[in-house]
């Protein structure tokens, strides 16, 4: 590992108040693999954090979002020995979906809208930087 990567994405609501998750396909591998996640992904070079949330949102999901809010950042540093593998900087928004339908793409298997109740039921299902993710938006 050689680069600090800046991870953007967004706690989707629903007009219901549900909040989609995501699971990628178990051939895509990864930190996150098997875990539910919200959707996002790497910043591009030139691109805002809001343009980029929107785009790995409507890329992973197929759905349009309106952000409502900055969440604040936080990091993900994964040591294999004395080997830094990953190095995640997560800077997530609070966003409301407002157009498009959903279709998971390539990489995304699954997807899922769940109430905050639901949410934890399933708390053990989150990757571990989803469930933080969720507490400091309040969400649990």
């Amino acid at each position: 590992m050689s680069e600090i990567i800046i991870g953007v994405g967004a706690i989707v609501e629903d007009d219901k108040g549900r909040i989609l998750l995501v699971k990628h396909k178990p051939e895509r591998k990864g930190y996150w693999q098997g875990k539910w996640i919200c959707p996002g992904g790497q910043l591009n070079l030139g691109e805002t954090l809001e343009d980029g949330a929107r785009r790995e949102v409507k890329e992973e999901t197929g759905l349009d979002i309106d952000i409502r809010k900055l969440l604040l950042p936080f990091e993900r540093i994964v040591h294999e020995g004395r080997k830094t593998t990953l190095h995640v900087i997560y800077i997530d928004f609070m966003a409301r979906a407002v157009g498009g339908e959903f279709a998971p793409a390539s990489d995304v298997g699954q997807g899922r809208w769940v109430t905050r109740s639901e949410m934890r039921g399933i708390w053990g299902e989150l990757h571990e930087d989803t469930q933080r993710l969720m507490k400091l938006a309040g969400i649990i």
